[in-house]
C-alpha cells in the first residue's frame, strides 16, 4: 500500500514537471517571438552596425579602388584619382603623351591658386590654365538658331555656355582636384561654391556682336577661372558645372528686377527658396548657404520673387547641414543691426564668428 502511494505520488510529481516544462518552453518561445517582432529587427541593425565587413573603398567620384574613373585619364589608386593614361585612355581629341593626356590647345600655360573656406580655415588648389583653350572658347558663337516657331529661353543659353563639350575637358580636372581633396559630398560641394565665389567679382571688357548689335560680352565657365574674374551669372555657370559634374541637382534663380542671378542647388523643400526643392546660393562673393537678405551694392536687398530655371537633376543635400542654422542666426542678428536695435556682447561674438568661419564679403554685387 504504502508502494503504490509513493509511487502515486511519484506519477503526480512526472507529469507536474512535465506540464511545468512545458509551460516553461512555451513561455520562452513566446518571448523569442516577442523579441523579433518588438525589438528584433533593433538587435539585427545593431549586430549589422558591429560587424567587420569592411566598407567598400572608393575615391572621391565613386570609382572604386584599382579601377578607372568615369572621367579619363583617371585611375582610383589609394583613395586618389591620378592619371594613368595605360590602363585607363585618354578624352577623345586628346593624345598620349608618356602618361599624360595633351591636346593642340593646351597652349600658354598659366597657373591660378583658387581659394577656399572650409568652416573657418583657409585653404588653396593650384590649377593650370591654358591661353589656347582660353582663345578657342572666345570664337565660339553665343547665339542660338530657332526654329520657326520657337521661343528662346534665358536657359538655353545657360545649358549652352555649361554643356560645351571641349570645355568639359578642360574643367573635368578642377573637378578632379575637389574630388581628391576628401570623399564627403558635401564638403566637395561647399568647396566647389566656396572657390566660385572667392573669384572676384568683374565685368570683362570684350564685346560680342548679335546681327547688327555690339553688346557686352559674355564668359563661358573656363574664362572665368582664366580671367580670375566674373559676374553673376557667369561664376553661377561655372558653380553649376562644378556642382553638377560632382553629383548635385542645379537650377539658377534669376530676378528680373535687378537683373541679377543665383545659383540654386538641391535640397530639403523646408530649406529651399520659395518651395523649389533648390537652396540660394549667391555666387558674386562669399556668403551662407539659403542666406537670401544680404544687401547689394546699387541694388539693396533682393524683395521680389525670382524666376526658377533647372538645370540638372542629382543627388540632394542633407536635412541637417550647419550651414541652415548658421543662415538663420546671420540674418536674425543683421536685421537686428540694420533696424538699429543693440546686440549684446554674445551675438556680436557670434556675428564675427560667422564671419570668420565663412570669410563673408564685406560687400555683394548684382548683375
Amino acid at each position: 500500500m504504502g508502494d503504490t502511494k509513493t509511487n502515486l505520488k511519484n506519477s503526480n510529481d512526472y507529469y507536474k514537471f512535465i506540464i511545468e516544462r512545458k509551460y516553461l518552453i512555451f513561455t520562452l518561445f513566446v518571448l523569442v517571438l516577442f523579441i523579433l517582432f518588438t525589438g528584433g529587427f533593433g538587435l539585427v541593425k545593431i549586430i549589422d552596425k558591429n560587424s567587420n565587413t569592411p566598407e567598400e573603398k572608393i575615391c572621391g567620384d565613386g570609382a572604386l579602388y584599382s579601377n578607372c574613373s568615369l572621367t579619363k585619364p583617371y585611375f582610383c589608386s589609394e583613395g586618389k584619382l591620378i592619371e594613368l593614361v595605360s590602363a585607363c585612355g585618354c578624352p577623345e581629341d586628346f593624345i598620349k603623351d608618356d602618361n599624360s593626356c595633351i591636346s593642340s590647345y593646351q597652349t600658354e600655360p598659366k597657373e591660378i591658386s583658387l581659394r577656399y573656406i572650409l568652416r573657418g580655415e583657409d585653404y588653396y588648389i593650384p590649377f593650370v590654365v591654358y591661353g589656347g583653350f582660353a582663345n578657342y572658347i572666345f570664337r565660339v558663337p553665343r547665339s542660338i538658331r530657332y526654329s520657326s516657331g520657337e521661343n528662346s529661353s534665358r536657359v538655353d543659353f545657360k545649358l549652352k555656355a555649361i554643356n560645351e563639350e571641349e570645355q568639359r575637358k578642360f574643367l573635368m580636372p578642377l573637378v578632379i582636384k575637389i574630388q581628391n581633396t576628401t570623399n564627403n559630398k558635401e564638403d566637395q560641394a561647399r568647396i566647389a561654391i566656396s572657390i566660385v565665389q572667392n573669384i572676384p567679382f568683374g565685368a570683362s571688357n570684350k564685346t560680342s556682336t548679335f546681327g547688327n548689335y555690339e553688346v557686352n560680352y559674355s564668359r563661358y565657365p573656363y574664362e572665368v577661372l582664366y580671367d580670375m574674374q566674373g559676374i553673376c551669372g557667369e561664376k553661377t555657370d561655372l558653380l553649376a558645372f562644378l556642382l553638377r559634374e560632382i553629383g548635385y541637382g542645379t537650377a539658377f534663380f534669376y530676378y528680373p528686377s535687378y537683373n541679377h542671378e543665383a545659383l540654386g542647388i538641391k535640397c530639403p523643400v523646408k530649406e529651399s527658396l520659395m518651395e523649389s526643392e533648390y537652396c540660394f546660393v549667391e555666387t558674386t562673393g562669399p556668403s551662407i548657404l539659403t542666406d537670401n537678405m544680404m544687401s547689394y551694392v546699387g541694388m539693396g536687398k533682393l524683395y521680389s520673387n525670382p524666376e526658377f530655371y533647372f538645370i540638372a537633376d542629382g543627388i540632394s543635400l542633407e536635412d541637417d547641414i550647419y550651414e541652415y542654422s548658421d543662415a538663420d542666426k546671420l540674418i536674425r542678428i543683421r536685421e537686428r543691426i540694420e533696424e538699429g536695435r543693440r546686440i549684446n556682447i554674445f551675438k556680436h561674438k557670434e556675428y564675427e564668428k560667422l564671419f570668420e568661419k565663412y570669410g563673408l564679403a564685406e560687400e555683394y554685387y548684382g548683375g
